[in-house]
């Protein structure tokens, strides 16, 4: 076989995968459920799900409905539940993430160890049939983490993040980092937000929206909100947007149409 011809096949094997991708538009209506018990029977085009939480079967189901699924994957902190936990060297595992006791932060910095163990999460994920990743704390650089770790460090994880998932055919979202939405917006295939509306930065994403991207905004009901007001400016950036108690339960709010 010719250099060429492997060359060729080489570039149609990575084109497959690129078309394979599933992708998210601006404007579709999603749920985010992180908390049991899960309610799939919602009229939406996104379900962003807890992979602990649901079956294959379920996952089919959604995906005979033509409902897209993305697979909830924490990149930058350890829970105490998680299943592949005693994976984990003691050396990448940092401080307690305060807002939530359970989880202890990762060091990012050291990928030749933390990127293995990811891709493995993402395999999990594609086994059971989601379509996409959503990278919770991305962020880990604002954190006082107990580890060095700067925006260029998180900008080398996240990307190297992207070539595994892409390269396992899932799509994989920017999750929050406003600020590093330049880094981002032209690799990854759909922006996860919290509170952008509340704290003022919807704007700071919205490219995605302007490049066809969905961007999937959920604000918080322990915090004071005129979610009407919220929803009409989400929709003039063409944002998905819920308002959903901090748990991520059954519970939520649409925008109207």
């Amino acid at each position: 076989m010719t250099r060429l011809l492997v060359l060729c096949l080489l570039m149609a094997a990575h084109g497959s995968l690129a078309e394979a991708r599933t992708r998210f538009s601006a404007g579709e209506p999603w749920d985010w459920q992180l908390t049991a018990p899960l309610d799939l029977t919602r009229k939406v085009n996104v379900y962003d799900l807890h992979p602990g939480l649901v079956t294959q079967k379920a996952i089919d189901r959604l995906r005979a409905r033509g409902v897209k699924t993305i697979c909830y994957v924490s990149v930058g902190t350890l829970e105490k539940t998680a299943p592949d936990r005693k994976a984990f060297p003691a050396k990448v595992i940092g401080k307690v993430y305060g807002d939530w006791p359970d989880e202890k932060f990762l060091d990012i910095r050291q990928r030749d160890i933390l990127l293995p163990l990811m891709k493995k999460r993402f395999e999990v994920c594609k086994a059971k049939g989601f379509q996409a990743i959503e990278p919770d704390n991305m962020d880990v650089h604002y954190a006082d983490s107990g580890f060095p770790i700067t925006k260029a460090h998180t900008k080398s994880y996240v990307l190297a993040l992207a070539k595994i998932a892409h390269g396992l055919g899932l799509a994989i979202g920017q999750k929050n980092v406003p600020d590093m939405t330049g880094h981002f917006v032209n690799v990854l295939d759909f922006a996860i937000t919290e509170s952008c509306h509340q704290d003022g930065w919807c704007g700071d994403v919205a490219v995605y929206s302007k490049k066809g991207k969905a961007i999937f905004d959920a604000e918080y009901t322990d915090r004071k909100i005129n979610f009407s007001a919220a929803c009409h400016a989400a929709k003039s950036m063409r944002i998905s947007m819920i308002l959903k108690d901090r748990d991520l339960t059954k519970d939520v709010k649409f925008c109207p149409n």
